[in-house]
This record gives C-alpha cells, structure tokens and sequence, in this order.
C-alpha cells in the first residue's frame, strides 16, 4: 500500500519485506522500479555517490575543532528561551555565598543530547557549567532529587529516597537552580523506554509525578527558585510559572550545553530565543485527537490564551519598535521597521512580522508569521529593518485545498512576540501595527 501511493523510501524495516510481496504479485517490478529511480534521483540531486561532494571530504581534524565548539555553544545560546523572570536574572555571584543545583537532569548526559546523536569527547551538564561560573568564592551544593521518572533512586529504598536531601540542599542555598524534564527515554519515537506502549505519545503535558513532588517540595523551602526545564516538546508549567522566580526552556542544548545555560543564568550574555511551538495550559485546551479540524490548534486558530506563546521569550535588555511603513510593490510588499534598544545592556533580539486578512473568509482565525530576523543592538543604538513579504503570505486556502488571493485589506504586526494578550502582558510590551490596501 505504502508503495503504490507513492512513499519511495521507509526508514524502519517494512520495505525489507520487498521481494516477498514481489513474489506474491502484491507489487509489479515497474512500481519498484519507479520508486527506486525516483529516491536515487533524489539523493543523486542532494550530491551522494559523487566526488565532488564537499560533505563527504571533510577532514577529521574538523571534528570538535574549537571553531565548530563555539557554534554549537551559540547555537545553544541563541535557542535557549527565558520564560520568566521576576528580576532574579541574571545572577549576582558578589551575592551569593550558597547556591543548590537540584533535579536528576542536572548532571545528566542524556539531558543534553536528545535522541539521534554522536558521541562528543566532553559533556558539560547544567552542574558542572553552574560549577565552572560559580568558581572558588562560591558553594555549590547538589542533589539529584528524584529519579527522572521512578519512585525511587535506589532499587531497595524507600520512595522518593532523595527528597529530604533535596530538601536540605535548598534550606542550606541562597538560591536553587532545578533540572527536571525529560530526556529522549520518555518522549521520542515507539519503543522508547517510557513510552513503550504509547506509540511515542506522551500521556499528558505535565511533568513526571516525582518531579512535581519534588518542585513543590524545594519550592516549599521558601529560597527563590530557578527552574530549567530540559524537553523537545512542550510541557504544563502552571506551577513553575506560579511559583518560581525565574524559567528557563533549555531543550537538549548539546553536548556543551550546560556551559550555554550558565552563560545566560550568570549574564555573560542575554537570552534571546523564541518558542517555535505553543506552551498550552493543559490538555483540555485542545480538541480531541480524532478532530482534524484546526479549532484552536496552534497560535493561529487558538480562542484561549496559552501559557507561554508561539514567538515568546524574554530578554534581559529592553528593545522597541518606533514605527513600521509598509510599502506596495508588484504582488509583494516591503515593509520597513524601526527599532531602537532603548535598555541598559547589550542583547540579541528577535523582530517577528505576522500578518492578518481582514476580508476572506478563509484567512487564519488569528494572524500568521511572515517573516522575522535576529538582530542585535548596544544600549540606545537605533537600527532599521527590511521585510520583504512575499505574495503567497496574502493567498488562503479553501476547504478544498485550493489557494488563491482573497481580500484586498491586509494588518501587519511588528514587534518582539505576537501580538495576542497574552504574550504582551508576559513581557510587559505590545507591538505596532499598520494596515495595507490594495
């Protein structure tokens, strides 16, 4: 079935049973040979099988060269996302005498990586980064906490074995930065150690039950909280969102991963990454699983509010938008943005473009994204943007899959988020707006 509709290539193990069904007369040899001419052409265009391709001369002294370590470390800097702070971030290390790393991803390989990986020479966890910072004037303390997922540490303990050391680690810090998520074991593909029978679904969007034990216990300590959350998906963090003073979406930052984070946790530079998906409250805000339809499915059909939305993340700088001139031209538009960092520190930011049809009746129920750039800016520095917005991004789609240009009214937003409620009272800033015609 696979075949005749036109899937020429299957990454697990279905098309090794090819010449069965040949044999069987399930499959013609021109339908096998139609697919295999097709992938091959296709790997032939991408420059496999040829000499002249530079991917397969590249050197082995390139592996881990320092020029390639410090990209992977801005990569993982540039894609980290600060989802609260309450002024707590940076931190001041002049300031603190004590501080507890807690959470059994802090020192964990496997919170890095994710799944589909190599095998890097040096892993830098959360914990040795916040080590490496911290340096000699100030106390780490550590604990694990709790297993990633299991009631317990120790096979033959009680549950929650690690709690009260947990507990005192907190007690005895100034600050606490935690660790929880997950890792590639509980979210990935089917077969994978947490998820074996659930196809690679994850059963909710919380967190492991012993990890939010464990939150609301190191919370319960009464010392400011810093979490960093290690997942490739988003997760319900109602309660760290609530109660803690600052949040950090780390992802699977790398193999040096822990030294980026600490980066951003100490302010040797400002967060600056972006949520590429929407942060839902919890699992009743979306449709049932069997509803194909797009009712509040992603940031531009969503009727609720989010907890943390598509294109959010905070700074530790302040920049904003001064004005945006649209301009007609041809079937494109050009839009023209001002900006200014109107903060006290260096910092990256993200200037993201959505756009709204105002006529047809089959444009997205909110608006959609049309363009962004990353730029960065010093303190009082002023700059000035250009968008180009191509022609498909004023066509919609109909229920019949076909698109077209619809409407002859058209709002574009400029600004750091989207501009829903939401995102503009998390980050304490709104967008401007202009509307084009034509």
């Amino acid at each position: 079935m696979a075949l005749k509709t036109g899937c020429d290539l299957n990454c697990g193990n279905t098309y090794l049973r090819i010449l069965q069904a040949y044999q069987k007369g399930l499959v013609t040899e021109e339908e096998i040979s139609r697919s295999a001419e097709r992938l091959m052409t296709t790997r032939i265009l991408l420059g496999m099988h040829s000499t002249d391709n530079e991917y397969d001369n590249i050197p082995y002294d390139k592996v881990e060269c320092r020029e390639h370590l410090h990209t992977s470390e801005e990569m993982a800097r540039k894609g980290i996302v600060l989802l609260k702070n309450n002024g707590i971030l940076p931190l001041d290390k002049s300031r603190l005498k004590t501080i507890g790393v807690i959470g059994p991803n802090a020192d964990s390989r496997t919170a890095l990586i994710g799944n589909y990986h190599g095998t890097a020479t040096e892993y830098i966890t959360l914990l040795r980064g916040i080590l490496n910072e911290a340096g000699e004037e100030t106390r780490a303390l550590y604990s694990v906490g709790c297993h990633i997922v299991k009631d317990r540490c120790e096979h033959l303990a009680w549950r929650q074995d690690r709690l009260s050391e947990a507990r005192i680690v907190a007690k005895q810090s100034d600050v606490v930065i935690m660790n929880l998520g997950l890792n590639e074991f509980l979210e990935g593909e089917e077969g994978d150690t947490g998820n074996e029978y659930g196809s690679g679904d994850k059963q909710d969007l919380q967190l492991p039950l012993v990890q939010r034990e464990l939150l609301e216990e190191v919370v319960g300590a009464g010392k400011p909280v810093i979490l960093c959350v290690s997942s490739g998906s988003a997760l319900d963090l109602s309660f760290a969102q609530e109660h803690c003073a600052a949040v950090l979406q780390l992802w699977y930052p790398g193999a040096r991963g822990g030294k980026s984070a600490a980066d951003i946790l100490f302010g040797r530079c400002s967060p600056s990454g972006k949520l590429p998906v929407t942060f839902y409250k919890d699992l009743d805000e979306l449709p049932p699983y069997e509803d194909y339809s797009m009712k509040n499915r992603t940031y531009r059909y969503m009727k609720t509010q989010a907890l943390y939305p598509f294109g959010y993340g905070l700074t530790y700088g302040k920049v904003e938008v001064l004005g945006i001139t649209p301009e007609k031209q041809d079937a494109e538009a050009r839009l023209k943005v001002k900006i200014k960092n109107t903060g006290k520190v260096k910092t990256d930011e993200v200037l993201q473009i959505y756009i709204r049809n105002l006529d047809s009746a089959y444009a997205d129920e909110n608006y959609h994204l049309c363009g962004f750039k990353r730029i960065c800016t010093e303190p009082g520095q002023e700059a000035e943007l250009d968008f180009c917005v191509e022609e498909r991004e004023f066509t919609v789609v109909d229920d019949e899959g076909r698109r077209f240009r619809d409407g002859k009214r058209f709002r574009f937003y400029a600004g750091f988020h989207q501009p829903d409620k939401r995102s503009c009272e998390l980050s304490g800033s709104g967008v401007m707006q202009v509307e084009l015609e034509w």
